[in-house]
């Protein structure tokens, strides 16, 4: 099992999303845990590659989920990352969509079932 950690990035009341690199399916920025940083600093680091967002990130996380991908298994976990920027150019930009949504509108478009229901808890709504 490959882990991983990411972030809910929270903007107000509203997430931002990102696209998969190879495909159109709506996720949150996630990767490896980088060696010397905390799961949350390293799931923070890279909504700053993935997605141009920089913020608080919150060291209690708020949820686990679990996929497989090229025949290998991941279990990230998730942390909240409140916003206070976000940038017009990023590292990824021209790799990745970026879309501020409602809690009720990333329920409707995460790919991952599990990532639904921790966004569906963390923002309280009734599923």
């Amino acid at each position: 099992m490959f882990k991983q950690s990411g972030v809910i990035p929270v903007l107000d009341d509203r997430l931002v999303l990102i696209t998969a690199r190879k495909s159109d399916r709506w996720i949150i920025p996630k990767g490896y845990v980088e060696k010397g940083l905390t799961p949350a600093d390293s799931a923070a680091k890279e909504a700053y590659e993935e997605a141009g967002l920089i913020g608080k990130v919150h060291h209690n996380e708020v949820g686990q989920y679990r996929y497989r991908k090229f025949g290998k298994r991941f279990a990230v976990q998730v942390f909240p990352l409140f916003i206070e920027t976000m940038l017009d150019e990023w590292d990824e930009m021209h790799l990745r969509r970026r879309r501020i949504v409602s809690p009720e509108e990333a329920f409707e478009l995460l790919y991952h079932d599990e990532l639904k229901t921790i966004v569906s808890v963390f923002f309280g709504i009734d599923r």
